[in-house]
C-alpha cells in the first residue's frame, strides 16, 4: 500500500496530539455522502480514543487551564509510535495510508540531544506533508507577548532552512498553518485580525518560502481548527517564572465537545494530492498518486467531492502556491 508522510511540527503544548484527534473525530461527520473512509490502526485508534476522552473532559468544569498530556518518548525518537489512518472507499480495503508523525515538542528546546534534533530534521525533510499547529492565544493576545516562548517561530523557521536545503528539485511540498484553541478569533470581527496575525507572527518564514528557489514548489494553506467548540479564553496567569496559564471557560453552562472546521486541513491535503495526481508532469516521490487515484475513477470522484469543501474565506486562505490547488 502506498504511503504519505504527514509531520505534526510545533513545540511542546501547542496541541498537535489534539488537532490530530479532531481531525478525525470530525471526519466521518465530515464527509458527507462522498465515497470515502479513514480507517485508524489498533494503536492509532487506542490513543486518539484516550486523547478524545481528555478533551471532552475539558468541558465538564466551567473554567478549565491549559489543555491535555503532551507526548512522550521514553525510549528516544526510535520508540515514538506513528498515527496511521487507511483512506480508501467505502466498504473496500484501504488504499492509501496515511502516516502522521508526531513527536516530543522538547525537540525544539535547547536541551534536547542531537540525535532528537536529527530526527526532527529528518522528518521535515521526508513528509510530503508539514501540519504546523500554532497556539492561537499565545500568538494573540497581549499583543503577542508568549508567541516566541510558545510558537518559537524562528526555530520553526530555521528547521524548514536547513531541511528544504537540500531539496529534492522535484518534490513539492504542502506546509498547513493551523491555529488551534482559536475559538475566540474566528467570530465575525476577529476573523481577519486572527489572518493577519499569523501573516505578522510568521512573516519571516513566510518570506523564506516565496524566495525565489522555494516559491515554485511550496504551497502554504492557513485553516485555522476549533479543537474543541465552545470555549473560549477566559484569562491568563503567569507564574514566579514567567510561563503563561491559558484559562478557558464555557460558552454556556451546557456546552459540549464541538470541534469545528478540523476536517479542514484533510480537504486541503487530499485537494493537493488530486492536483499532483491531474498534473501532466513526474513528481519523483509523488509518483505513487497516479497508481492510487488513476486506477478507480469512483475513488477520484470521492476525493474531488470531499476536496472542494475546503473553505477559502473567514479566516481561511492560500498563502502561496494557489496552482498547486487548482482542479
Amino acid at each position: 500500500m502506498s504511503e504519505l508522510q504527514i509531520t505534526m511540527l510545533g513545540p511542546s503544548g501547542v496541541g498537535k496530539t489534539t488537532l490530530l484527534t479532531a481531525m478525525y473525530e470530525q471526519f466521518e461527520s465530515n464527509i458527507g455522502s462522498t465515497d470515502l473512509q479513514l480507517t485508524p490502526d489498533e494503536d492509532s485508534s487506542a490513543i486518539l480514543q484516550d486523547t478524545l476522552i481528555d478533551l471532552k473532559s475539558l468541558l465538564d468544569a466551567f473554567e478549565a487551564k491549559g489543555g491535555i498530556q503532551g507526548t512522550e518518548a521514553i525510549g528516544g525518537p526510535d520508540s515514538l509510535r506513528s498515527f496511521t489512518f487507511g483512506l480508501g472507499k467505502k466498504g473496500k480495503k484501504p488504499s492509501l495510508t496515511l502516516r502522521f508523525r508526531d513527536y516530543p515538542g522538547g525537540y525544539h528546546a535547547a536541551k534536547s540531544t542531537k540525535d532528537e534534533k536529527e530526527f526532527l530534521r529528518n522528518l521535515i525533510v521526508e513528509s510530503h506533508v508539514i501540519l504546523v499547529a500554532i497556539d492561537a492565544p499565545s500568538l494573540m493576545e497581549q499583543n503577542g507577548r508568549y508567541h516566541e516562548r510558545i510558537n518559537r517561530p524562528q526555530q520553526i523557521k530555521d528547521l524548514f532552512k536547513d531541511a528544504y536545503s537540500t531539496r529534492d528539485a522535484n518534490e513539492p511540498k504542502m506546509i498547513i498553518f493551523a491555529p488551534v484553541k482559536c475559538e475566540k478569533y474566528l467570530k465575525k470581527q476577529q476573523k481577519n485580525i486572527l489572518e493577519e496575525a499569523i501573516k505578522s507572527g510568521y512573516s519571516s518564514l513566510l518570506d523564506h518560502f516565496r524566495s525565489e528557489s522555494l516559491s515554485s514548489w511550496v504551497v502554504s494553506v492557513l485553516t485555522p481548527v476549533q479543537t474543541v467548540g465552545n470555549v473560549v479564553l477566559s484569562r491568563i496567569e503567569a507564574d514566579d517564572k514567567g510561563n503563561p496559564h491559558f484559562y478557558f471557560r464555557k460558552t454556556r453552562h451546557d456546552a459540549k465537545y464541538e470541534p469545528r472546521d478540523s476536517e479542514q486541513p484533510l480537504r486541503y491535503l487530499l485537494r493537493f494530492l488530486l492536483k499532483i495526481h491531474l498534473d501532466s508532469r513526474s513528481w519523483g516521490k509523488f509518483n505513487f498518486i497516479r497508481g492510487w487515484l488513476g486506477i478507480d475513477n469512483h475513488l477520484q470522484k470521492a476525493v474531488d467531492e470531499f476536496a472542494r469543501g475546503c473553505k477559502t474565506s473567514d479566516g481561511f486562505t492560500i498563502l502561496q502556491g494557489e496552482s498547486w490547488l487548482k482542479i
